[in-house]
């Protein structure tokens, strides 16, 4: 089952990797450094019209909840829900809107390569997505 509510998305192009308003994106909102990414990638989306979905997860998770992603870890890492209802989380998430903007496709090629996609995982998990997050608790804390 489909989390995606937008019922007015237009037919697809058989053009592989052409722009689809297939897939919503969850991100905090409420982290600086996450919401200045997300604001460039939304302003692809528009100038482009690609009908793209975008959640701030500070504002609530939303379909998030229906896999089983918390508030909590809702703010740790980007998540994505793709037309057929799929999850993708971190690296996989980034790939998946990066396949979706024009500039950045040569970058999901990149990133999804073998090797390449372990170690952008490894890094991602490992260091920058749980310092952005205690840095972004820290930061609310003060």
């Amino acid at each position: 089952m489909s989390t995606t509510t937008d019922q007015t998305r237009p037919p697809e192009t058989p053009a592989e990797n052409a722009p689809r308003g297939d897939l919503t994106t969850y991100y905090n909102g409420a982290c600086p450094v996450c919401r200045t990414e997300v604001e460039h990638y939304k302003g692809i989306d528009a100038r482009q019209g690609l009908g793209l979905g975008w959640h701030d997860v500070s504002q609530g998770v939303g379909p998030l909840a229906a896999h089983g992603i918390d508030p909590d870890s809702a703010t740790k890492r980007l998540y994505a829900i793709d037309e057929g209802g799929r999850l993708h989380a971190g690296v996989d998430a980034f790939i998946m809107v990066w396949r979706r903007l024009p500039r950045y496709r040569w970058l999901a090629r990149v990133v999804a390569a073998p090797g390449v996609r372990q170690i952008a995982g490894a890094v991602y998990e490992g260091l920058l997505a749980p310092a952005l997050y205690r840095w972004n608790r820290w930061r609310r804390r003060r």
